[in-house]
């Protein structure tokens, strides 16, 4: 019987490690929502994060792209672009990006903008809408909106870019994505803001701190922030304060790990007060603490904080 050549014999082994690391390591992020929310800016941030990027890639070729990326050893992070060009297809993608999830890592970004903030932009870009110039931009949003319903609703990750400007909107994936891929498999956003402006769009948990003592009401906490210590020491001198922090804490824990084995890579956790000033700041940044020394990536962002006098 002929013996098996050594060089050969030593290769396969190591070969089929490198190519199930590669698997392990590949990261497919997709990027869709409605025409003029800034899938442009998401695309190139992903591109300066060393992601290989593709803009308006059929939808019948997306699972070849992700088994591409799944085998690379060398191109493991991918980004791409699916939206309204796609037209009749776009209903196959819902059903097709819930198979593709089960075998490559996967996020689906969907970008939002309220109507009017759509209509101004492309007033002042004085580009057509992708529907076409037969209907008003008007009808033309409206109609988009619509078909890509179904594509928003299996999205991970939702975000309302009205009042982000374009540098603002690539900060926020940047921080988001860069270094996500760390020891606890998740990124974390925690947030704080304040009702009077709305609930972020993009907040997966949601913890309404109103019931601590309002510290807005002493004159000389008023001008400054949660950050302040000494309205932080107001703030945590209630004991229903503690006992809230602590209980959060432990159910963020605890879920947590049942988002990553389920497939979740990003978490953003909003806190909200009446004006985003003062308790809702103070509850964000000590939770960030916390969920930090439990060994989580995690960035903190005040949405309505204004700076302190």
């Amino acid at each position: 019987m002929a013996k098996a050549k050594p060089g050969r014999a030593n290769n396969r082994p190591k070969q089929a490690t490198e190519k199930a690391a590669a698997r392990q390591g590949a990261q497919l992020v997709i990027i869709t929502g409605l025409s003029g929310s800034g899938k442009g800016t998401v695309l190139k941030a992903f591109e300066d994060l060393g992601f290989y990027c593709v803009d308006n890639l059929p939808i019948a070729l997306v699972p070849k792209f992700a088994d591409l990326t799944r085998e690379s050893a060398s191109a493991r992070q991918a980004a791409l672009v699916i939206d309204i060009r796609e037209r009749d297809a776009l209903p196959q993608f819902p059903p097709l990006y819930t198979r593709l999830r089960q075998k490559i890592n996967s996020t689906l970004i969907f970008l939002d903008a309220d109507d009017e903030v759509l209509q101004r932009r492309y007033s002042e870009t004085r580009r057509p809408h992708p529907l076409g110039t037969e209907e008003s931009v008007v009808e033309s949003i409206r109609e988009e909106r619509l078909r890509l319903a179904p594509v928003q609703a299996v999205a991970d990750v939702s975000i309302n870019t009205s009042k982000l400007n374009v540098h603002q909107l690539r900060s926020m994936i940047m921080e988001r994505f860069e270094g996500a891929q760390e020891t606890k498999q998740i990124g974390i956003s925690v947030n704080s803001f304040g009702f009077r402006q709305g609930v972020p769009p993009e907040s997966d948990l949601v913890f309404d701190v109103r019931f601590l003592p309002n510290p807005n009401y002493i004159p000389e906490f008023k001008p400054l922030s949660g950050r302040d210590p000494r309205v932080a020491r107001y703030i945590r001198s209630f004991p229903q304060t503690i006992e809230f922090m602590d209980r959060i804490t432990d159910l963020l824990v605890y879920l947590l790990p049942h988002y990553i084995r389920e497939g979740k890579s990003y978490l953003t956790i909003s806190f909200g007060c009446t004006g985003g000033q003062h308790r809702s700041v103070m509850i964000a940044h000590e939770i960030q603490k916390r969920l930090k020394k439990a060994g989580y990536t995690v960035k903190e962002h005040h949405r309505d904080m204004i700076a302190s006098h």
